[in-house]
């Protein structure tokens, strides 16, 4: 039997979240829900369940021209076993890297990724911290930290072990079938109450997924 995982959702491409056309992978439910995060709506647990053969069914058709996958969440090691599972399974299917993003500090989750070597190319860590600067690439705030893990992961990602620049500066717009737009990339802070006082001030409304409860730095 499938091993079920709860999950945000899915999209091909995504272009933001590292090099190339990427499919992007989101889990549901988080533990750790850093002040501040942009993604309030992936925190809640047991919402989207599916099951890892639902995902590799949904995801296979764009590995023939993906560069990579990343997978962010909500939190992909509060269901660890699914999601050993499905990099186990997409490892099987494609060439491409993969790129976690984890809140979880690096000494938190290094015993688990060395039981289960070769299935992540590049890792993203530590939890955003509103309190921090946001000037280095693939990163929400200056205190995460970005390892590479394998060959395949230091020639993909080596290029964003650097400042932020305008690059970094850009948004996949995705829309769902229930007509919400979701924006993959990493954004500056404020830009999106930003973008609401711009779309507010055209007599349009916008309810935004960021925790507002702390101001934006």
């Amino acid at each position: 039997m499938s091993t079920t995982v709860d999950l945000s959702r899915i999209h091909f491409p995504v272009t933001t979240l590292g090099p190339g056309r990427r499919i992007g992978i989101w889990f549901q439910g988080c533990s750790i829900r850093c002040p501040g995060c942009i993604s309030m709506d992936t925190w809640v647990h047991g919402r989207g369940t599916t099951t890892i053969d639902q995902v590799v069914e949904a995801i296979s058709p764009w590995f023939s021209t993906a560069d990579g996958i990343t997978i962010s969440g909500g939190e992909p090691f509060d269901q660890r076993e699914a999601l050993f599972e499905l990099l186990r399974r997409i490892r099987a299917r494609t060439n491409g890297d993969i790129l976690l993003f984890t809140g979880y500090p690096w000494t938190e989750i290094s015993e688990a990724l060395a039981s289960s070597t070769n299935l992540i190319d590049a890792i993203v860590t530590g939890p955003f911290d509103i309190d921090q600067k946001q000037t280095l690439a693939l990163r929400g705030s200056d205190n995460q930290k970005l390892h590479l893990l394998s060959p395949l992961g230091r020639a993909q990602f080596e290029s964003f072990d650097r400042s932020v620049d305008e690059r970094d500066r850009t948004f996949d717009v995705m829309f769902d079938e229930n007509g919400d737009v979701w924006l993959a990339g990493i954004p500056a802070r404020g830009d999106f109450r930003r973008l609401r006082a711009i779309l507010e001030g055209g007599g349009s409304t916008l309810r935004i997924s960021e925790d507002t409860r702390f101001p934006s730095l």
